[in-house]
């Protein structure tokens, strides 16, 4: 776009506002052709041959004639390499020192001029000319890493780079955050920038609000996760591989990892899925754990009303007999959207409307953004002007603060890449604990600052601190929403000690986990909608971030009475439940769908706070193996290959699938069953897994299945703690993990581990490793004993 094309935007924008928006992006395309010299010529530059080596801790270093890579084998079995001296630290993705190296790996000679790094769980092979190539114990290829090669700019900057790889014929790709078209990601190209879509999105839509360079991928030969820990701004091309049909003439999948700059560093994790997470979470810090009250309904309210509005809707919950856990109050509520004020004329009793809501059990969690209002007498903006040296906000190369247009007008936007920035913003959220909020919710995090054209955030060219190291929003951008997280979860605890917070964020980053969960954004109102949201989930758990979850109903438009109950009827098994009221679309309770869909609304509801206590279980479960509560039903087969490919089913923990209804007018669905006997949990009837089945999907209800031996904690008709336990396959047996609510605190229960077997023609539930009597009551259901106690 040219002068001309802007001074035609500026007139056709019509509004102050659409004219701040132009001039904004102006200011911000001219600020960076100032600091950011175009790149002109550049030289390329490869590895070169293997020159020698230096055995180290877990490997050692490979030098190369123009370049060297260093491999570590750190404790627990994930594998680092780099190129050019990189090493793990700084990290944003790390939560503090990097994982010590095993002893027992060592680098040695391998074949053909090349060394190897052999450990317990992988073999890391280097070829003379730079290829990696990583193998089972077995010998069996899992990835090969071909010569790396960077482009350098002649006159000096940041060198960007491209890592091809390979992969098994057979293997397929997941994960790189959330996706709307996954969870299994096809060929393509997928981009690596946080981005605020300017309206809803759908499967189509590339990149989205929360991406990381964070790949799954399984295969026959086992399954890996491969984490190129770089945030600057790049893309991910992938192509599934081809199988020869039995004539050895594979082709291998792809997958090429490009970037603009920064480190060409990796970790790899392998071994089952399970393994994999857990490997996963050991390095990049388990997942915090919500208050169990997070674990229930909650409602996104977003309309011009106020508190007469807010008690309309929570009053409508509680008369239609709809248990309501939160109520989260967008923007709209501050006044003139400035982070950290109310609108006093609309909610002028917002502690005692809090307090009111309590007291029934709907807690308020309020809506944040970073962006600042930029005028004179703004407390929030003139406090901000007082931190550190220079400041909180982020500066231009001129050390002048950038400055955007957002919801409050002209703003500016804190750095959290400052320690010191993160303690005072941190401070900020006491005024929201003393109106009255119990969580945050963190939105236009990626940040957003709306634009006429091109991309909606701060200039490429802004400085940021980057923990003293100092860069631009070319690598802080993508981490930006994550230390905005962590900023707002630290103070959250130094505020209350003694509660763990509630906070969710629509951006993050590797490792956001530590400090809360993820809101799958603004999906477009539709059947597309309502399948992507389920393919968020799925691959945001898959890159170790297990609280997550969509709004019901989407978060534009005016969704059919069918689809808003099938919407409804998903998020009940999803960890993250939260129906939506879009501004402009009217009023989406329940209720307003009509007597039906209220009524089986009102059943999935009852039936997620039957499974509360399997919730608090997946949890805390969560936090000690990083397994996602949303799992592909490939998880404990990664080797079946039509599990593989099965993309609108998942499971629930270990004892339940879950089949969503995500088409129109369908009143029966085909489930995929993983090996084993499954219990439709409605009807009673009985399949035979692996294959595929025709289950009844009335309105009324979506297809759960209870996986034969499954032992699941589900609150009682009393609202006590009980054991449901699905009769097993007599030879085989099964269990479940049980972990009692303990409160808000920081308690960190017990797992209790139960299992069930046959005798006699019996169910017998016994806790694991002791002799003494379940202390709960047990409920045996399925085909051994259907009325049984």
């Amino acid at each position: 776009m040219d002068g001309r094309d802007l001074v035609r935007s500026v007139r056709s924008a019509g509004s102050v506002q659409g004219m701040r928006t132009v001039r904004s992006a102006w200011r911000r395309r001219r600020t960076d052709a100032r600091a950011l010299a175009p790149r002109g010529a550049e030289r390329a530059r490869v590895p070169g041959l293997l020159v020698s080596a230096e055995p180290g801790p877990g490997g050692g270093v490979v030098r190369f004639a123009r370049s060297r890579l260093r491999i570590r084998v750190a404790v627990g079995g994930a594998v680092f390499w780099s190129w050019d001296g990189a090493e793990p630290l700084p990290s944003y993705a790390l939560p503090g020192a990097a994982p010590e190296a095993d002893p027992r790996a060592e680098l040695e000679p391998d074949t053909d001029g090349g060394w190897q790094v052999v450990s317990e769980r992988l073999t890391v092979a280097v070829s003379r000319h730079g290829a990696v190539e990583v193998r089972t114990p077995g010998g069996v290829l899992l990835r090969r890493e071909l010569p790396p090669r960077w482009w350098e700019p002649a006159d000096g900057g940041a060198a960007r780079w491209v890592q091809r790889s390979r992969v098994p014929a057979d293997a397929r790709f997941f994960g790189l955050g959330g996706r709307a078209g996954g969870p299994r990601l096809r060929g393509g190209t997928y981009g690596l920038w946080n981005t605020g879509p300017g309206g809803r999105f759908g499967p189509g839509d590339d990149p989205l609000h929360l991406t990381m360079p964070v790949q799954l991928v399984v295969s026959d030969a086992g399954t890996h996760l491969a984490f190129h820990d770089n945030s600057w701004a790049g893309r991910v091309t992938l192509r599934e591989g081809e199988e020869g049909a039995g004539s050895g003439h594979d082709r291998p999948g792809t997958c090429e990892v490009r970037m603009e700059g920064g480190p060409l560093r990796c970790w790899l994790v392998a071994g089952t899925p399970a393994r994999v997470l857990s490997g996963w979470a050991a390095l990049t810090g388990a997942p915090a754990v919500p208050p169990s009250w997070a674990l229930g309904l909650q409602h996104a309210w977003r309309g011009s009303g106020g508190e007469r509005e807010v008690r309309r809707v929570a009053a409508g919950y509680r008369e239609h007999g709809l248990p309501l856990s939160a109520l989260h109050l967008d923007t709209g509520h501050l006044d003139g959207h400035r982070v950290f004020t109310v609108d006093r004329s609309r909610f002028p009793g917002l502690p005692g409307l809090a307090k009111e809501l309590r007291e029934d059990g709907t807690r308020l969690v309020s809506a944040v953004g970073p962006a600042v209002r930029a005028a004179p007498g703004e407390a929030v903006f003139e406090a901000g002007r007082g931190v550190g040296a220079s400041g909180a906000f982020v500066r231009d190369p001129r050390g002048r603060e950038v400055r955007g247009e957002a919801r409050p007008g002209e703003c500016v936007y804190p750095d959290f890449t400052d320690p010191l920035v993160r303690e005072w913003w941190g401070g900020l959220y006491a005024e929201r604990l003393e109106q009255g909020f119990s969580g945050v919710w963190h939105d236009m995090d990626e940040p957003v600052a709306f634009s006429a054209f091109g991309d909606p955030t701060l200039p490429r060219s802004a400085r940021h601190v980057l923990e003293g190291r100092g860069g631009d929003h070319r690598e802080a951008h993508n981490v930006y929403g994550l230390a905005m997280a962590r900023a707002g979860s630290e103070g959250l605890r130094r505020l209350r000690p003694k509660e763990r917070p509630f906070l969710f964020s629509r951006s993050g980053w590797a490792g956001m986990q530590r400090y809360g969960g993820a809101w799958s954004g603004e999906v477009a109102t539709g059947w597309p909608g309502l399948r992507a949201s389920l393919a968020l989930v799925l691959g945001t758990g898959l890159c170790g971030v297990p609280y997550s979850g969509p709004d019901v109903g989407g978060s534009g438009g005016s969704p059919s009475p069918e689809l808003y109950l099938r919407w409804f009827q998903l998020g009940a098994y999803l960890p993250l439940f939260r129906a939506h009221a879009a501004t402009g679309a009217g009023r989406r309770e329940p209720w307003e769908f009509g007597p039906a869909v209220l009524a089986h609304a009102r059943a999935a509801l009852v039936e997620r706070e039957r499974l509360r206590p399997y919730f608090v279980t997946l949890s805390h479960l969560a936090r000690l193996t990083g397994a996602p509560y949303v799992r592909p039903v490939w998880w404990s087969a990664p080797g079946d290959r039509a599990l593989r490919d099965c993309e609108d089913q998942f499971l629930l923990g270990g004892g339940l699938l879950v089949a969503p209804v995500l088409e129109s007018g369908a009143e029966h669905r085909v489930v995929r069953l993983p090996r084993g006997r499954w219990y439709d949990t409605a009807t009673g009837a009985v399949y035979e897994g692996p294959g595929r089945v025709l289950v009844e999907a009335p309105l009324a209800r979506i297809p759960v299945l209870a996986r034969a031996g499954a032992v699941i904690p589900v609150r009682g008709a009393d609202g006590g703690l009980e054991l449901e336990a699905w009769a097993p396959v007599a030879g085989r047996g099964g269990g479940g993990v049980v972990v009692r609510d303990v409160g808000d605190g920081w308690v960190r229960p017990e797992a209790e581990r139960y299992t069930s077997r046959l005798a006699d023609g019996r169910v017998v539930v016994e806790r694991d490793g002791s002799r003494e009597a379940v202390p709960y009551p047990v409920r045996v259901r399925g085909a051994a004993g259907a009325d049984q106690r």
